[in-house]
């Protein structure tokens, strides 16, 4: 199994390529998102979730999503992970996912685990203006997850951003690949699902 890692800023398009790469590769590719690993706090009030820190590596189960990847990458099926944005709580399901020929991992955090890194094969870095990538996160969090404006804004001054200088800038260091122009770059899909899928025919031919 080929182990694909897609990190950046919040808005930068991650997800936008994880789903383009997958959909060129086909059947045999499956999208596991980190956000469905958030940390679950079921004896938080919800104003207490509201205000945690959504952004910091430290929110996620890095166990739980290592755990996952290696179970995937033993031949071993797993259950789907998934959370409520409208209610800040995990919202796992009995889905069965099968091991893909490639797995594609996309997150603000992707990069942080070491035991993960040293398991991808690639490992892609978005690479947008900041500004472009609020936008684009204000559009998402209004129309796919029920968010206010005011919200928005506190979050992104009191944690995106903060965490964004921190942390998630700096894991471009971590990279193979650099993308910019955010995940509708039509050419960096074209090369870059021409080159797993070479590695593929090459791995099936051995």
């Amino acid at each position: 199994m080929l182990f694909i890692g897609i990190c950046g800023a919040s808005g930068s398009g991650k997800s936008t390529l994880a789903d383009s790469l997958a959909a060129r590769l086909g059947e045999n590719c499956f999208v596991l998102q980190q956000d469905c690993y958030y940390q679950d706090h079921p004896n938080l009030t919800f104003e207490e979730r509201v205000h945690l820190n959504y952004d910091e590596p430290q929110i996620f189960d890095h166990d739980a999503l290592l755990q996952d990847v290696l179970t995937l990458m033993e031949g071993k099926s797993i259950t789907r992970k998934a959370y409520d944005y409208a209610q800040h709580r995990r919202a796992d399901t009995d889905e069965i996912i099968m091991p893909p020929e490639v797995l594609i991992l996309e997150g603000i955090h992707s990069f942080h685990d070491e035991r993960l890194r040293k398991l991808m094969y690639l490992k892609l870095y978005m690479s947008v203006e900041p500004d472009i990538c609020l936008l684009r996160r204000i559009q998402r969090d209004i129309k796919e997850r029920g968010r206010e404006i005011d919200g928005i804004s506190e979050q992104y001054l009191t944690t995106v951003k903060p965490m964004y200088d921190a942390y998630i800038r700096n894991y471009v260091t971590e990279a193979d690949v650099i993308v910019a122009r955010g995940g509708k770059n039509a050419r960096i899909v074209d090369i870059l699902s021409g080159y797993v899928a070479d590695e593929l025919n090459k791995r099936s031919a051995e």
